[in-house]
């Protein structure tokens, strides 16, 4: 195991120990360190806020953890990118039932959920806010769509973006048979 794999590790298991806000308290944490209000963190910034945690990194570690993490190759880490690396790995049992759910969504099966496909499996109809005339059915469709979609809000959920978000979930779930449970029963698979 590498440096960087070292201090995701011993940073994943502070976050664990602190229950199941450990992952959000550091995402609140991370954002009083991004002192330029960029919503990244440089190097010198990450390197601040792990030593206030207790994790020492010399500035090249910090630069090193810097480079793993950042997908979008800005040099900075943006906080969705340092939340990610900083889950747990799922389970096989748990990565099977959110593609079983995703599969569910996907309609059409081109691995793209679209408000196209949702319509094929639920309802917008009952919502208060289309009952009331506030929103159409597409409107709820489409908000709901956006609770798995990235950052950037596209109208499409991939695969890959909705285990993102069942990554956060699972964090916070104890056993395979729990989390498998929730989301069985969310889901009506």
């Amino acid at each position: 195991m590498d440096t960087v794999d070292a201090t995701m590790e011993q940073l994943r298991a502070q976050c664990l120990s602190r229950g199941a806000t450990g992952i959000q308290g550091l995402a609140s944490f991370f954002r009083r360190l991004d002192r330029d209000g960029n919503r990244r963190l440089d190097a010198g910034e990450l390197r601040r806020g792990l030593a206030e945690l207790g994790l020492a990194l010399a500035e090249a570690e910090a630069e090193g953890v810097c480079r793993r993490w950042d997908r979008d190759g800005s040099g900075t880490l943006d906080l969705e990118e340092f939340l990610r690396a900083l889950r747990p790995p799922m389970s096989q049992a748990r990565e099977a039932v959110i593609a079983a759910a995703f599969a569910k969504l996907d309609r059409s099966g081109d691995g793209v959920v679209t408000v196209d496909d949702l319509r094929g499996v639920y309802s917008g109809r009952g919502h208060p806010k289309v009952r009331s005339g506030e929103w159409t059915e597409e409107e709820v469709l489409r908000r709901f769509l956006d609770n798995f979609d990235s950052s950037e809000k596209d109208g499409q959920v991939t695969l890959a973006e909705f285990q993102d978000y069942y990554s956060g979930v699972s964090a916070s779930v104890d056993t395979d048979e729990e989390f498998v449970a929730m989301v069985t029963s969310a889901w009506r698979l």
